[in-house]
């Protein structure tokens, strides 16, 4: 399957936050399967440091990264993209970017998020990771 990680997945992982970073494994271990693609926004990118950095320091933030970029492809967002998120039905900017930016990726088939409610706007089917694990 080809599936768009949202941010907060990429945090579970990497932060180890519980008890959410169990499923965020199970998709990034699947990935290294090659039972999925994974794909992601640049600002997923640099939202990931950012948090990082202030938790674990420079140089662990910055090895975490790498780990990610090796095991996601990455989209960049466009000025286009945000143009249309700022006009869209989401609440929420950020969201609406993520959206846009993963409709950019041909043959997706999810969006993966904690936040499937504020997605309900989107035309591409989201999934939890729980839900998605399950399946």
């Amino acid at each position: 399957m080809n599936l768009f990680i949202d941010t907060n997945i990429i945090i579970d992982l990497v932060a180890d936050r519980k008890p959410f970073s169990k499923w965020a494994y199970e998709i990034f271990k699947a990935q290294k399967t090659r039972e999925h693609i994974l794909f992601t926004s640049s600002s997923s990118i640099l939202t990931t440091y950012y948090i990082l950095e202030k938790h674990l320091g420079p140089s662990k933030a910055r090895k975490a990264v790498k780990t990610i970029l090796d095991r996601l492809k990455i989209q960049s967002i466009t000025s286009p993209m945000m143009q249309t998120a700022l006009t869209s039905r989401f609440k929420d900017f950020e969201d609406a970017v993520q959206h846009e930016c993963a409709k950019a990726i041909q043959n997706l088939d999810y969006i993966v998020t904690r936040n499937t409610k504020d997605f309900k706007y989107s035309s591409i089917k989201t999934i939890s990771p729980e839900e998605l694990i399950v399946k």
